[in-house]
């Protein structure tokens, strides 16, 4: 019994298939085009351990179509020609079911790596399917991103995840011969971090040691059998969230000492550079803003530095740009204000833009209206002039509103003393 239980228990068609029916489901965004054979090419993007593998394979299998795959940290540019040949002579040119050339962890090839494969998408010789856990907007070269679609796999719901742990018990070769009652769920569901295959092992480890005729599975024993290096920092797993997590609320807390502690633990676990740098500018924004501007242009700045510099010296702009975070006066103003503004589009519709600031570059335009009324504020004292620039239907709305903070209170003042009736802070 060599093969795994995740590998025991893998999908081999859509019916056996858990989860993402928003793909998959019957009004799924892929159901019809698998059932047809017409499959774009396609990144898949979400967490580990969630089935992006699993689902190419069907993909492939319920389309016909032949199946390559290669690993993108152990391929090179050599690799992805050889496949590209292959896939050439055995369907591309002679067939309309071209082959599926399936590439896990994408976002590890190189920009010449990801060059190697637009000519092969672009002219059908294959059918590509990246799967990655990471952003493919950064991740992905813009000139084979926009010759794929993304699609994102959510994580197991809990229902999913014990769903998994009931078909091992009922439908496993070796573990459905034994007597297993799945008491309790919280402790494996805790350790697997939502990761499938991690969920699997843990199970199969844990039904493996019991010697007893009946096997009660409680998180006490999950906790007594499974030993510590499982739930150290795995950059794929739950303690990549876990302590991503602790690191931004760290910074969000203005604690420069536990911030930099966490960027140790990611730095020692082998965490992407890159990964971190990106959260930082995030953070910059979403957590700091207009309180202290310049903290997006050092986030921005690392996040240039770190790619250039890479391992292991970009641990010393990390933490220069961690501890400079921390330390920053805070505000989510800047967040909290597209929030309200996204959430009020949403309620209001496409409405329409008042005709006084409309474009006019014709002389018809102009004659209905449009641009009629528009006060340049150039034209008046301090540069202002007040006037309506939203829809009749929401004017007056406040969506922004300065933090108090040195810098935002001078925004809240400037905003005061311009709009005296509609900006009462």
């Amino acid at each position: 019994m060599n093969e795994p239980l995740a590998e025991r228990l893998r999908p081999k068609t859509l019916d056996d298939y858990i989860s993402q029916t928003h793909l998959i489901g019957d009004h799924g965004a892929l159901t019809k085009q698998i059932k047809q054979g017409l499959i774009p090419s396609m990144i898949f993007w979400g967490p580990p351990g969630i089935g992006k593998t699993t689902l190419a394979n069907i993909i492939a299998t319920e389309s016909g179509r032949p199946f390559y795959t290669l690993s993108a940290i152990s391929s090179g540019v050599k690799d992805v020609r050889e496949i590209i040949e292959k896939a050439k002579t055995s369907g591309g040119l002679f067939t309309t079911k071209n082959p599926i050339l399936f590439i896990d962890e994408i976002h590890r090839f190189s920009k010449s790596q990801q060059d190697s494969l637009l000519q092969a998408v672009e002219k059908g010789w294959v059918t590509l399917i990246g799967a990655t856990t990471e952003n493919p907007s950064f991740e992905v070269i813009p000139a084979l991103l926009s010759r794929c679609q993304v699609y994102i796999l959510n994580s197991f719901s809990k229902n999913d995840l014990e769903a998994l742990l009931k078909r091992a018990i009922e439908k496993d070769e070796h573990i459905s011969k034994k007597d297993v009652e799945l008491k309790e769920t919280e402790a494996l569901l805790r350790l697997s971090g939502g990761d499938a295959r991690k969920l699997l092992n843990i199970f199969e480890l844990i039904v493996n040691s019991e010697t007893s005729d009946k096997i009660v599975i409680t998180n006490e024993s999950v906790l007594q059998k499974v030993q510590n290096n499982t739930v150290r920092y795995d950059k794929t797993g739950e303690q990549h969230y876990d302590i991503i997590s602790a690191f931004i609320k760290s910074i969000r807390g203005s604690d420069p000492n536990a911030a930099v502690y966490w960027l140790a633990r990611m730095i020692e676990g082998g965490e992407d550079v890159k990964f971190i740098a990106r959260r930082l500018l995030i953070l910059a924004s979403e957590d700091i803003g207009n309180a202290n501007p310049t903290a997006l242009i050092m986030a921005t700045n690392t996040f240039q530095a770190v790619s250039t510099i890479g391992h292991p010296e970009s641990r010393i702009i990390l933490s220069q740009c961690a501890t400079y975070l921390a330390c920053s006066p805070k505000s989510n103003a800047a967040y909290e204000a597209i929030n309200k503004a996204q959430q009020l589009v949403k309620q209001t519709g496409d409405l329409s833009v008042p005709l006084s600031i409309r474009n006019a570059p014709t002389k018809l335009m102009k004659e209905i209206g449009y641009g009629e009324d528009y006060k340049y504020a150039h034209n008046y004292d301090n540069n202002f002039a007040e006037q309506e620039f939203l829809p009749e239907e929401i004017k007056n709305s406040i969506l922004y509103s300065p933090g108090n903070n040195s810098r935002e209170n001078v925004q809240r003042e400037f905003l005061k003393i311009r709009w005296k009736d509609k900006y009462k802070y």
